[in-house]
């Protein structure tokens, strides 16, 4: 076997595999950079500080319950119309800033209470927890 043939083995055997590997971890880097800018929230700080202040502080004082999901959190409402207004004010407004969420609202028929459930992409609890600290 001649030396230019061992050679491209060589290249063919190790080199491109490895290239290849090295593109596929830059790609998943990327990916992993833009999730976490897709799960951002669009209000500057002190506007962040003011939803947290009035909305949301309104919304956890009114809380009856909480339960982890696997993407998420569920939180129990009383089931008034009240409520309803303002847990569906809350959504018309939070996923203008955060649109990354998903909301699934749910009332039972008996006004007895109310379902909201925050949920999204991976990373959406800790943001929750860490951002919103609803």
């Amino acid at each position: 076997m001649t030396m230019r043939k061992l050679l491209f083995i060589l290249v063919v055997m190790f080199y491109l595999p490895l290239q290849s590997l090295r593109a596929q971890e830059k790609t998943s880097s990327m990916k992993t950079l833009m999730e976490k800018a897709k799960l951002s929230c669009k209000l500057t700080t002190s506007e962040l500080q003011e939803r947290k202040k009035t909305v949301i502080a309104e919304l956890k004082s009114q809380m009856l319950e909480r339960v982890e999901t696997d993407n998420g959190f569920k939180y129990k409402f009383d089931g008034s119309d009240k409520t309803l207004d303002l847990l569906n004010n809350f959504i018309k407004t939070e996923r203008l800033c955060c649109d990354f969420f998903i909301f699934t609202l749910t009332a039972s028929g008996d006004v007895k209470s109310a379902w909201l459930e925050l949920s999204g992409p991976e990373g959406t609890k800790d943001l929750i927890k860490h951002e919103i600290d609803f």
